[in-house]
């Protein structure tokens, strides 16, 4: 079959067949995918910006990851969940010597459905029933992970959980409360957020759930102090600190966890993305004290694959591949390169209103001009379509109230030539859009 009659074919089965979930799907085939490097079936590559799913942190096909998967599939992928295997132990025992105070861990395939373990868990070991989260934020689409997450798609599915609150995220470009130098003092906002909260609280805190970076708000970063400030309004009402680093743990800002620079140990940690490196893996963490408690208050949460050997075998994969090739340092060298360069681009173009994040996982904000930072959502679809034409792939974010701010997180293998390439598109892509 002639290609364009295949390709017409494969897109008559997609408007037929396929549901949509959200994204507009670009109009590439995609084949395969090695590296940095996604390749569509006419076998042009595209540099992958957004690591997949922010997930593939070493990459496409990595052959560690690769050797892993055949082996483990070939001698034990799947088991009933009562039942336990040598990957499986080895992950759980690995992750829970990273970080004192969060020496046990369940394993699971998806960020959501660790986020909704660990509210469950909170909830049982509480025993009190409301989580707050912050209003940018996004932790899954499930049940109690979508009642905690509110960047979008809040509205037309009925009643959230009861006990759903939220505060305001503290965003340094465009703060609500401010020193008289007119920078964020995030501080007061936080004081303020918590006398609302506790005015609508019956009493039943259980707990706060929050990334360290709310990628899916904007690439908005809790500034130096702010998650100690926000533990300890935590423990001053007996609530839970959950951190999902879906997109932030596994080395990618330039420590293990994100949390790590603040010093600040959560009572639950989720993992997932950067976990599996693109295959379903996922992780909640907590302390011995609490989950002892939570087993002994009957604490259940059973899925199809918790514990599922195949992936819990690429988790170990990912860690050693981490370990071995120094790639959290990585991280940090690669991301001050890409920063510079997109600071170099920001100098030249007055549509880049902001440069934010941290490590391998950074933001660029378009704006229609830096006096008045309104969102220019028309000229970042400009932009990333002119990247797309030009080989690279990248994430904006296409919610509502969020602004157009480009997620980049190009996998920490990314090497120094890869991430130039990567900005010399972006700078043609930005005098493309910006002449049109």
């Amino acid at each position: 079959m002639p290609d364009a009659n295949r390709h017409s074919s494969f897109w008559s089965d997609v408007d037929s067949h396929v549901m949509r979930y959200g994204p507009v799907f670009e109009r590439r085939i995609i084949d395969r995918a090695e590296g940095c490097f996604v390749y569509d079936t006419d076998g042009k590559p595209i540099l992958d910006f957004t690591s997949g799913q922010m997930s593939a942190v070493l990459g496409h096909s990595h052959p560690e990851v690769v050797r892993v998967i055949r082996e483990q599939a070939g001698r034990l992928d799947h088991l009933f969940s009562g039942m336990l295997s040598q990957p499986v132990v080895a992950l759980c025992s690995r992750l829970g010597r990273m970080v004192p105070g969060l020496e046990k861990t369940m394993l699971l395939s998806t960020g959501g459905e660790a986020n909704e373990a660990a509210i469950r868990l909170a909830k049982c070991v509480t025993g009190k029933h409301e989580i707050v989260a912050f209003t940018k934020s996004w932790h899954g689409m499930t049940g109690a992970a979508a009642s905690a997450t509110y960047s979008a798609a809040r509205k037309g599915y009925g009643p959230v959980t009861v006990g759903s609150f939220a505060i305001p995220a503290p965003h340094a470009y465009r703060p609500r409360f401010t020193h008289d130098d007119g920078s964020l003092d995030w501080q007061t906002e936080l004081d303020d957020a918590f006398a609302l909260i506790d005015a609508q609280s019956t009493g039943s805190l259980a707990a706060f759930i929050a990334e360290p970076i709310l990628s899916s708000g904007g690439i908005i970063e809790l500034p130096e102090g702010y998650l100690a400030a926000l533990k300890r309004k935590c423990e001053e009402r007996e609530m839970l600190l959950i951190l999902d680093e879906a997109q932030t743990g596994v080395g990618r800002t330039g420590t293990m966890f994100a949390f790590e620079r603040d010093g600040v140990v959560p009572d639950i940690l989720t993992l997932s993305k950067t976990l599996g490196a693109g295959l379903p893996l996922s992780a909640v963490m907590t302390s011995r004290e609490i989950e002892e408690k939570a087993h002994e208050r009957g604490y259940i949460f059973l899925t199809t694959h918790v514990s599922d050997p195949l992936p819990a075998a690429v988790g170990l994969a990912v860690l050693d591949v981490l370990e071995r090739d120094g790639l959290i340092s990585r991280a940090t060298q690669a991301g001050a390169l890409l920063r510079d360069g997109l600071l170099a681009l920001q100098q030249r173009h007055d549509c880049i209103g902001d440069v934010r994040g941290r490590g391998l996982l950074l933001g660029l904000e378009i704006v229609t001009d830096r006096n008045s930072r309104v969102p220019d959502l028309e000229m970042g679809d400009r932009i990333a379509e002119a990247a797309m034409e030009r080989g690279l792939s990248m994430n904006i974010v296409k919610v509502p109230a969020m602004g157009a701010v480009f997620r980049i997180a190009p996998p920490l293998t990314a090497t120094d030539a890869e991430i130039t390439h990567g900005l010399d598109i972006l700078g043609e892509a930005l005098e493309a859009a910006v002449r049109r």
